[in-house]
């Protein structure tokens, strides 16, 4: 009997799997990104701008993380919809 489509993917191995191809990088340097802001918890004095803050180390570093992730996850979905656009 021919195999589905379904039953290809059951039987290909979880790491072989494009996604998870994909997010296993992004796995890796998120977990290693996050154990070195969590190591960094001294105060320090940042500037932003005209203010000047003292906050914990790992605070900034975690926004700076976030505002990299949000950044990430609209370049990606911009470049998945004008993908769509083309193959019509």
């Amino acid at each position: 009997m021919a195999q589905t489509g379904t039953d290809h993917k059951a039987h290909t191995p979880f790491l072989s799997r494009p996604g998870v191809r994909r997010f296993a990088p992004f796995l890796l340097i998120s977990a290693i990104a996050l154990v070195f802001i969590f190591e960094n918890r001294s105060s320090v004095k940042i500037r932003l701008l005209v203010p000047e803050v003292t906050m914990p180390l790992w605070g900034a570093l975690l926004i700076a993380w976030g505002l990299g992730m949000l950044a990430c996850l609209f370049t990606v979905r911009r470049r998945s919809h004008r993908h769509h656009r083309h193959s019509r």
